[in-house]
């Protein structure tokens, strides 16, 4: 991926010279909508805590299915990267490409975008969500509009997960843009009114849905992008789509524990969320991401 040399994003806040999240209160963000934070990793935490961070799944477990109430944002004072980080600088690199994209994308539909700031983080930081932690993953916070990373998470990708590369964590990235984009067209909260009215199983299936759809819009992000800069090069495409495998709910839990229980899967099969990215990826179009009217 040719990413050196374009646009980096000013929508970056980076906290990772803030001293940790100790005396912040609040508990994790849980895996939903509404306040709670939206993230590519949330199934990671429940799944493969224990062996990957040291942490007890049970007390994660509790926290995805519903406890730790949000609490209101604590602004972490801001520091700037070390000067020529190349993790930030693409990163920067990657948001300001999805902010193009959406801002052409939401031009033609005849609304303006409203890009989403990220927040870089180490070991934890206060969000709108709750205080957000490493052993996460990448999320999206509603509450505050804002991206929250921890770059080890790209380490966990490429030493746990067998998901290596630039493109598989400038995917990670766009999913979680593609949340935003959700929640600016309001998908989110009305998904979120549906979850509440249903049982634990429908919840859990369009919690699936809401995934795919930002796997579908990472790849609309990726198809317009190349379209833009030609940016991707020999096996680019190949790393996006291992690592949307890689992180399906069928096969976290085939590792993890030896089985699939599809009635739990919050995120999708590795094939459906290969499926959905390449359909975005191969349409560029925001309609051809209607995961709630597909069948299955």
């Amino acid at each position: 991926m040719k990413w050196e040399g374009e646009r980096e994003s000013d929508n970056v806040e980076d906290r990772r010279g803030a001293g940790g999240f100790g005396g912040f209160g609040g508990g994790l963000p849980g895996l939903g909508i509404g306040g709670r934070g939206i993230g590519i990793g949330t199934v990671v935490v429940a799944l493969l805590a224990g062996w990957i961070f040291g942490i007890n799944p049970l007390t994660l477990l509790g926290i995805l299915g519903g406890g730790g109430a949000p609490t209101s944002q604590v602004s972490a004072p801001p520091s700037g990267p070390p000067a020529d980080d190349p993790q930030s600088r693409f990163v920067r690199t990657v948001l300001a490409s999805t902010e193009d994209v959406w801002s052409g994308v939401f031009q033609a539909g005849g609304t303006q975008y409203q890009p989403p700031r990220l927040v870089l983080f180490r070991g934890g930081t206060p969000t709108a969500c709750g205080t957000g932690q490493t052993a996460m993953g990448p999320f999206y916070c509603p509450g505050d509009q804002r991206v929250y990373l921890d770059m080890e998470f790209f380490d966990t990708m490429r030493q746990r997960l067998g998901a290596p590369g630039d493109f598989a964590q400038a995917y990670v990235i766009a999913h979680e843009v593609g949340h935003h984009v959700q929640q600016l067209l309001g998908i989110s909260e009305k998904v979120e009114s549906a979850r509440r009215a249903a049982g634990r199983q429908q919840g859990n299936a369009l919690s699936v849905k809401l995934e795919l759809q930002a796997d579908c819009f990472a790849g609309l992000w990726g198809h317009h992008s190349q379209q833009a800069k030609q940016w991707l090069e020999q096996g680019d495409i190949e790393e996006a789509l291992n690592a949307a495998s890689q992180i399906g709910d069928d096969t976290l839990q085939r590792r993890s524990q030896g089985a699939v229980v599809p009635e739990s899967f919050t995120h999708g099969s590795s094939a459906q969320r290969v499926q959905w990215f390449k359909r975005g990826f191969q349409s560029g179009r925001v309609n051809d991401c209607n995961t709630f009217e597909a069948a299955g």
